[in-house]
């Protein structure tokens, strides 16, 4: 364990996860995999994630692209998976493009590990990371503006509503919500 625990977590009595960055030797398949089935419910709620159906290049795409990229191991599979993207422009969303923001991406928790605080273990370790990034003093992600469920739980995490956008590549429009990493 690391960091205080952030890299471990017990949960549901026995189990326990580890958390690590990714490494060439996982399974872009599986990852790929995990995506698709864990944004399956988003899909059957009619709202077109591109992770719903994205193919392993577009997730290794990701995945290269992103400062950091953290996978959930439970049972020697990939079970979870968070990235953290460095602030860099972006032609949708005036916020990202702030130097000072960086980005969370690509999360999904196995479906029949969620409500066990995982995600939010997982949220945690980024928000950790991004702290760490010279000038970041935000961390930011969009979600479907009808992703009720999801807005609630990032709201209960104290991200606040910056902006709304269109993405193009998908069906509904998305907000994008952010947290301050520091007190001021």
């Amino acid at each position: 364990m690391s960091q205080r625990g952030l890299y471990s977590y017990n949960f549901n009595g026995s189990e326990r996860i580890e958390f690590r960055l990714i490494t060439t030797k996982d399974s872009i398949e599986e990852l790929t995999q995990l995506l698709n089935k864990s944004y399956k419910i988003l899909a059957d709620m009619g709202l077109k994630y591109v992770a719903a159906t994205q193919d392993d290049s577009v997730t290794l795409n990701r995945v290269r692209n992103a400062y950091k990229c953290y996978i959930g191991i439970y049972q020697n599979r990939i079970a979870s998976t968070i990235s953290l993207y460095s602030p860099e422009h972006s032609d949708k969303s005036s916020w990202y493009s702030k130097e000072f923001v960086a980005k969370i991406g690509q999360f999904a928790v196995a479906t029949e590990l969620q409500k066990y605080g995982i995600g939010g273990r997982m949220m945690d370790i980024v928000e950790e990371e991004a702290r760490k990034i010279n000038n970041v003093r935000e961390i930011a992600l969009d979600t479907a503006e009808t992703a009720y469920h999801l807005i609630d739980f990032y709201r209960k995490r104290e991200y606040r509503y910056i902006e709304t956008i269109e993405w193009g590549a998908t069906n509904y429009k998305s907000v994008v919500l952010s947290k301050k990493l520091y007190s001021y």
